[in-house]
């Protein structure tokens, strides 16, 4: 009886303790594979910066493309450069560190942003679909249908969606009590590797997680199909050959990009646990966490011949200012 009583004396001072931070263990199983990682993942951070920012530099400063279509661009290449630096200078602290360790608000703040930035793009995504299919299938009405308080609205909608969904998940983690152990087996703190931490049945939870995260995905992807069925059938009734051409190539960059996105957020967030090893699902969640935001410039400034114009445009103007 003293020893079931001391045992469970010792859990509760055990379990009443609370974790001041974690350690985020990356890719330490490899330590040999370190250093060339931290310079290919450094040098493809810079590459998003890089691309991202001509995007948003792009069209901040060029007007002709001061309409909803490039405007949408531009909000997602801001949610791509935050998605990327809210993970990727903690990834090269890890890489570059023996023990990384992030603190208790640290790894809140950037659980927060992971989830805003994935949410807000899930939803820019759906109203982008909806501008190309008003573009499309509804050229003569376009500029009443998409006018500039229909599309403030959607823009809106897509952050306070996103943040909503944030707000709620993430209080509702970090209200979990965390006493021991503090690794997190992961690149960054994502929801599924710091649940793994908490010491409390989390069953209900991971109910909501999944059922928010199905609508989170799924009904932005509704509206994106139901656009392109909208718009498919409206190509095929064009009599040219070209327009048809032009009409399939406005959508082929926004196409690429859904692609890409949910590809990779399916495979990450979507899959049973048990389905893969921790080290397969960091490799997924580096893909998503790197090639996206990395891809979504190229794909948009080099499918996209306005893009392409308004580069040349502005470089012929900095060559000129720079010779005179």
């Amino acid at each position: 009886l003293r020893m079931t009583q001391g045992s469970t004396t010792a859990m509760k001072g055990q379990n009443s303790s609370s974790v001041a931070e974690f350690v985020l263990l990356g890719f330490s199983n490899y330590p040999e594979l370190q250093r060339q990682m931290f310079g290919a993942f450094l040098a493809i951070y810079l590459v998003t910066l890089t691309g991202n920012a001509l995007i948003m530099s792009v069209i901040l400063l060029d007007r002709s493309l001061h309409i909803p279509m490039y405007l949408f661009l531009q909000n997602l290449s801001v949610v791509e450069t935050g998605f990327s630096t809210t993970v990727m200078p903690e990834m090269l602290v890890v890489l570059n560190t023996e023990k990384a360790t992030i603190s208790f608000g640290g790894c809140f703040a950037q659980m927060y942003f992971i989830l805003l930035f994935g949410g807000t793009e899930c939803f820019l995504l759906g109203a982008m679909a909806y501008d190309r299919f008003a573009a499309i299938c509804h050229p003569l009405s376009y500029p009443v249908i998409m006018n500039k308080r229909v599309f403030m609205t959607l823009v809106t909608c897509s952050w306070l969606s996103g943040t909503m969904m944030t707000t709620l998940q993430t209080i509702w983690v970090f209200s979990f009590p965390y006493c021991g152990p503090n690794e997190i087996n992961h690149i960054s703190c994502e929801t599924p590797a710091v649940l793994e931490l908490a010491c409390t049945d989390i069953f209900f939870f991971e109910i909501y997680a999944f059922t928010g995260t199905v609508l989170i995905i799924l009904t932005p992807f509704v509206l994106i199909l139901l656009s392109y069925i909208r718009i498919l059938f409206s190509i095929l009734k064009m009599p040219s050959t070209t327009g048809r051409q032009k009409a399939f190539s406005t959508c082929a960059s926004h196409l690429t990009s859904v692609t890409l996105f949910y590809g990779m957020a399916s495979m990450t967030y979507l899959q049973p646990k048990s389905k893969y090893s921790p080290d397969t699902k960091k490799l997924m969640s580096l893909a998503y966490s790197l090639l996206t935001p990395l891809l979504n410039p190229l794909i948009y400034s080099l499918r996209n011949k306005e893009m392409k114009r308004a580069v040349v445009k502005l470089w012929g103007r900095k060559v000129v200012l720079h010779t005179t």
